[in-house]
């Protein structure tokens, strides 16, 4: 609920997640029935949509379930359903009826044959793989009838299968991609045993450059923008379920800022290209969009330069906050502040109080609430960060 509540506040038209089962995010803090209508009550008040996950492919006794998980998603109010499978698809239609229906990126949308298909059928967007150039896009966009929309990946993880159509993960964990477990040992470092020799391990090498041979960068487009309007795209999404509540906020916000600028043809203000960079993440490439985005061959770690260490819950005019700890800080330090449609700014740490009205130089228990002087006032959930060096070694 965390992370839906910072998309939304943070300028997200849209979010989506999934109920517990039926969703290729497995492990990631799904919504039960109650939580579930309380989401879309948030969102809808927002006036942001809601769009639910049922992008596995079940099996017999899944399907089986399947009707009852769609009535429960159709009376709590989700706008659209996300799916991949053809026979939840036509299920969809009988026991969600309310709910527009969109096709995953899972089903590999890769021509506009396919796209008018899916149309055809009741399908009211398309959510295209994510291995598709920008021209690509343009002939689907162009070749499909304009009331199918047309969505497509533009920031956030990619995986060296083709979306997500990967063996490896049930093969070597038990643990199968296609159906939300995804364990990615395609970041792992690989290295060659030979039979007779075992205990010996030899490096493995794609080229020169190392032994990550399958370790993808993530994929950003904040940077080109304005192609991604240019080719008809109606809808821009930012992979992240799996990503902390401060990566939904940072990203959508600067996402939120830099669209809205390429789409007045103005250019984006660098603070907000700058945000993407404050959050955990691989090696940026473009993806597809404009050919191969390549490996990263020299290690699987995440870049990890910022960690939040307060949450503010609220603010007066004068700018006397509320606050929430998530990590330790300290009088003397700098940190910065970033918000819905805040733009971000630094601040040394003044000394801060208690709730007894105590001073207080470094807040330790987590989730205790402190109060903390700000050069100026800032709306609730702003967020503020510490620069740190997380990154593995």
């Amino acid at each position: 609920m965390e992370k839906l509540r910072m998309a939304v506040l943070y300028g997200a038209d849209a979010v989506y997640l999934a109920g517990t089962s039926f969703g290729m995010r497995a492990f990631a803090g799904n919504f039960e029935g109650d939580e579930l209508r309380q989401a879309v009550d948030f969102a809808h008040r927002h006036g942001v949509r809601v769009h639910c996950t049922i992008n596995t492919m079940p099996r017999n006794d899944e399907i089986a379930r399947l009707p009852q998980h769609l009535e429960l998603l159709n009376d709590a109010g989700v706008d659209a359903l996300i799916v991949a499978d053809l026979g939840a698809f036509t299920l969809a239609g009988r026991y969600a009826p309310r709910c527009a229906r969109h096709i995953s990126t899972q089903a590999s949308i890769c021509n506009y044959e396919t796209a008018r298909a899916w149309h055809d059928q009741g399908a009211s967007r398309v959510i295209l793989a994510r291995e598709l150039s920008l021209e690509e896009i343009r002939t689907i966009r162009e070749k499909t009838p304009p009331e199918l929309e047309v969505e497509a990946f533009v920031h956030g993880a990619m995986c060296v299968s083709y979306s997500g159509r990967c063996l490896l993960s049930n093969y070597m964990t038990g643990r199968d991609s296609s159906r939300g477990a995804c364990a990615q040992p395609c970041r792992y470092q690989y290295a060659l045993m030979e039979e007779k020799r075992p205990g010996e391990y030899f490096p493995v090498f794609e080229d020169e450059q190392g032994t990550y041979i399958m370790n993808s960068r993530d994929m950003c487009m904040i940077d080109h923008l304005d192609d991604l309007l240019a080719v008809g795209l109606d809808s821009l999404k930012i992979e992240g379920r799996a990503k902390s509540a401060y990566y939904a906020a940072i990203v959508t916000g600067a996402y939120r800022h830099c669209l809205d600028a390429a789409a007045e043809g103005r250019k984006p203000d660098p603070v907000w290209r700058d945000e993407v960079e404050h959050v955990s993440h691989r090696h940026y490439a473009t993806g597809f969009y404009y050919g191969q985005p390549g490996q990263y061959y020299q290690d699987s770690r995440y870049i990890r330069e910022w960690q939040v260490v307060a949450l503010v819950e609220e603010c007066d005019e004068a700018g006397n906050a509320t606050l929430s700890l998530r990590n330790k800080f300290r009088t003397g330090d700098t940190v910065e502040l970033v918000g819905p449609d805040l733009r971000p700014f630094a601040m040394s740490v003044p000394e801060m109080s208690d709730t007894a009205g105590e001073p207080l130089t470094e807040p330790k228990t987590p989730q205790m609430t402190f109060y903390m002087k700000l050069p100026q006032a800032v709306p609730p959930f702003s967020l503020v960060r510490h620069a740190v060096e997380l990154s593995a070694k």
